[in-house]
C-alpha cells in the first residue's frame, strides 16, 4: 500500500497546495533571505523612479506650452536631463538587482538538487525497480531550475508589478478621481479573465508536466535498450510508441498556445478599451493636456502589471507544478534507514549468520522461505540453484539493499539493522555479472574518486588480480578512457576492473555474483587465477552457475523455491547424490 502511493506521488497524483509548497520552498529561501530583501529594496527604488518619469513628461508638457519665455527653455532642458539621469540610474540598478537575484538562485538551485539527489541516493533498490529513471532525472535536472524560477524571477516580478499598479493607482486618484474609477472597471474584468486562465492554465502544465516526464521515461530506458531495438528489429513499434507519447506533448502545449492565443488579445482590447476611456472621459471631464498625456502614461503603466501576468502565469504554473513534483519524490521515504541507536562497524571479522529468513519482493509471494546457515571468518561459501532459487537475493539482503519481513540477519552476532548501512557496505566488496563503469578514466572507476588510494596501490590491486596484463597493453594505461558503460572493453576485462576496484578498498566481506558467467574460456583461466588469490582477503561468498568455479568452497549451499536443500562441501554433496550431483552430472556428463 506505502509503495503504492509513493507511485501515485511520483505520476504527479498528490496534488499540494499553494501554501504547502511556498512553506516547505522556505526552507531553501531563507537562507538568501537578505540578498532577496536587498534585490526588493533595488526593485522599490526601480519602482519609485519609474512612477517619476511620468510624472517628468507631464511637466515637460505643460511648460512646453508655455515656450515663449527664455527660462522655460532652461527648465524644458533640466526636465530633458532629470529625465534622461532618472532611467540611467533606473538601468543600473535593475542590473545590480539582477545580478543579485540570480545568484542568490542559482545558490538555491544548488542546495536543493543536492538535497533531492541525496535523498534519491538512501532509497532502496526496489523502489528503484519502482521507479522510472527519466522520471527521476527530469526532477533533479529540471524541476529544481523551475522552483528556483518561481523565488527570483516569477515571484519578484508579481511584487515590483503590484507596487507599481498600487502606487500608480494612487497618483491617477490624485489626478482624477472619476476617470480613476472608470478604468478600475477595466481593471477588474482583466482580473477575473486573469484569474480564470490562470485555473485553466494550471490543469495543463500539469498534464504536460506529466507527458514530459513519460516521454524522458521513454527516451532513458529505450536509448539504454538500443541494442536490444535493432537485433529484434523493433524500431518501427518503438517509433509508434514514441509518437504517441511526442503526440500526447504536443497536444498539452498546443492548448497551452490556444489559451494564451485568446488570453493575451483579450487582455490587450480591454487595454485598448481603457486607453480610448481615458482621451473621451478626459476630454468631457476639461482635463488639461498635461493631465491627459500624464493619464495615458501612467495607464500604460497600470495596466503593464496586468498583462505582465499573460507572461507570468506561464512560468508560475510551470513553477509550481515542477515544485509539486519534486516535492512529491522527496515525500517518497526510503526504505531502508539507519535505526537512532544504529552503530558504525569500523571492521568486521565476516562471521555472517541468517536465522529463520522470510522475504518477499511483493507481498507474501515468498523468495526466502525460513532460511537459515551460518558463515564463518574467512570462509568461502557458494549458493547453488535454479535461477528463481532465490541466490542473488540473499547477497542482496546482506548489503541491506532490502529489508527482510521476517527473521534476522547477522554480521559478528549483531543485527545488520543495528550497524549503519554505510558501515556494512564500506566493508563488503561486490562484483557482480553485469559490471558497470562510469565514464572518465580506468583510475577513477577503481578509486571512485578517492584521492586518498595512490597508484601504488591501484597498481598493487591491479597485479594482485591479474589486471595489469592488459592495462599495460593500453596507450596511456591508467588514464585510458572509459566511454559510457565501459563499451570500449571487453566482459573479461570489465569483470578484472571490478575486481581491482573491489580489492583496492579492502573489503572484510567479499561478494560474488555470477561473475565469470559472461567471459570467454581464456579469460575466465585469468579470472579464476584472481578467485584464489582473493579468498585470502575475508570472508567470501559466491553465486555461480558454473560449478567448476566453486568446487573448492567451503562450504555450497543448495536453494530451491527459497528454501535451502542440501548444504556441504563439494565432494560431500557428490556422495549424497542429491540435487548438486544431478546439477554437477548435467554440466560434466559430455565431458
Amino acid at each position: 500500500m506505502a509503495q503504492a502511493q509513493d507511485l501515485d506521488k511520483l505520476r504527479g497524483d498528490h496534488k499540494m497546495k499553494l501554501s504547502q509548497i511556498l512553506k516547505r520552498s522556505w526552507k531553501y529561501v531563507k537562507k538568501e533571505v537578505w540578498w532577496l530583501l536587498l534585490s526588493l529594496f533595488f526593485i522599490t527604488v526601480c519602482v519609485g523612479i519609474d512612477v517619476v518619469l511620468p510624472r517628468l513628461t507631464m511637466l515637460f508638457v505643460d511648460y512646453f506650452d508655455a515656450l515663449t519665455a527664455n527660462s522655460t527653455f532652461s527648465i524644458l532642458l533640466g526636465i530633458v536631463i532629470g529625465y534622461i539621469g532618472l532611467s540611467l540610474a533606473n538601468q543600473v540598478i535593475m542590473y545590480f538587482q539582477s545580478m543579485i537575484l540570480q545568484k542568490a538562485g542559482q545558490r538555491i538551485v544548488y542546495a536543493l538538487r543536492m538535497e533531492v539527489f541525496e535523498h534519491i541516493e538512501r532509497m532502496s533498490q526496489n523502489q528503484f525497480n519502482e521507479m522510472p529513471v527519466g522520471s527521476l532525472v527530469t526532477r533533479v535536472a529540471n524541476y529544481t531550475a523551475s522552483m528556483s524560477d518561481l523565488f527570483t524571477d516569477v515571484l519578484v516580478i508579481l511584487i515590483r508589478d503590484f507596487l507599481t499598479a498600487v502606487i500608480v493607482f494612487i497618483i491617477m486618484l490624485f489626478l482624477s478621481i472619476k476617470l480613476s474609477l472608470f478604468l478600475l472597471a477595466f481593471t477588474l474584468v482583466a482580473g477575473v479573465i486573469s484569474y480564470v486562465f490562470g485555473h485553466i492554465v494550471g490543469k495543463i502544465f500539469r498534464r504536460e508536466r506529466q507527458y514530459i516526464s513519460d516521454l524522458n521515461t521513454f527516451l532513458s530506458e529505450n536509448l539504454s535498450g538500443m541494442k536490444i531495438i535493432q537485433v529484434f528489429n523493433q524500431e518501427r513499434r518503438k517509433q509508434k510508441e514514441f509518437d504517441e507519447k511526442n503526440w500526447r506533448l504536443r497536444r498539452a502545449r498546443y492548448n497551452v498556445i490556444m489559451a494564451f492565443a485568446f488570453y493575451r488579445p483579450t487582455i490587450n482590447l480591454l487595454y485598448y478599451g481603457s486607453i480610448a476611456t481615458t482621451f473621451g472621459v478626459g476630454l468631457s471631464l476639461s482635463l488639461t493636456s498635461a493631465e491627459i498625456v500624464g493619464f495615458y502614461l501612467y495607464l500604460s503603466k497600470f495596466f503593464n502589471p496586468i498583462q505582465n501576468i499573460a507572461d507570468q502565469v506561464n512560468k508560475i504554473q510551470r513553477a509550481i507544478t515542477a515544485c509539486e513534483r519534486l516535492y512529491n519524490l522527496m515525500d517518497v521515504a526510503p526504505e531502508v534507514l539507519d535505526k537512532e541507536d544504529a552503530i558504525e562497524i569500523e571492521h568486521f571479522k565476516g562471521k555472517i549468520e541468517f536465522k529463520n529468513v522470510w522475504f518477499a519482493y511483493e507481498e507474501e509471494n515468498w523468495i526466502l522461505k525460513d532460511v537459515s546457515f551460518v558463515i564463518n571468518p574467512k570462509e568461502t561459501v557458494a549458493f547453488v540453484g535454479a535461477t528463481g532459487a532465490g541466490k542473488t537475493t540473499i547477497l542482496s539482503l546482506i548489503v541491506r539493499n532490502y529489508e527482510i519481513q521476517k527473521g534476522q540477519i547477522l554480521i559478528d552476532d549483531v543485527d545488520i539493522t543495528h550497524i549503519k548501512v554505510e558501515s556494512i557496505r564500506k566493508s563488503v566488496g561486490q562484483m557482480l555479472q553485469d559490471v558497470f563503469l562510469f565514464s572518465g578514466n580506468i583510475r577513477n572507476n577503481i578509486t571512485l574518486h578517492d584521492d586518498d588510494i595512490s597508484d601504488e596501490q591501484i597498481n598493487a590491486a591491479c597485479d594482485y588480480v591479474n589486471a595489469s596484463h592488459f592495462i599495460n597493453t593500453l596507450p596511456n594505461k591508467l588514464d585510458e578512457e572509459v566511454i559510457e558503460r565501459g563499451e570500449n572493453f571487453s566482459a573479461g576485462q570489465r569483470q578484472l576492473l571490478s575486481f581491482a576496484r573491489c580489492v583496492v578498498h579492502s573489503p572484510e566481506i567479499l561478494i560474488l555474483d555470477e561473475a565469470t558467467a559472461n567471459i570467454d574460456t581464456e579469460t575466465e583461466v585469468v579470472i579464476q587465477d584472481s578467485l584464489e588469490k582473493i579468498k585470502n582477503i575475508g570472508t567470501m561468498l559466491v553465486v555461480a552457475h558454473r560449478l567448476s568455479t566453486i568446487q573448492h568452497s567451503d562450504n555450497i549451499i543448495v536453494l530451491q523455491n527459497g528454501e535451502i536443500i542440501e548444504q556441504g562441501n563439494h565432494q560431500q554433496l557428490l556422495k549424497k547424490r542429491g540435487h548438486y550431483y544431478k546439477l554437477y552430472q548435467l554440466q560434466f556428463e559430455d565431458k
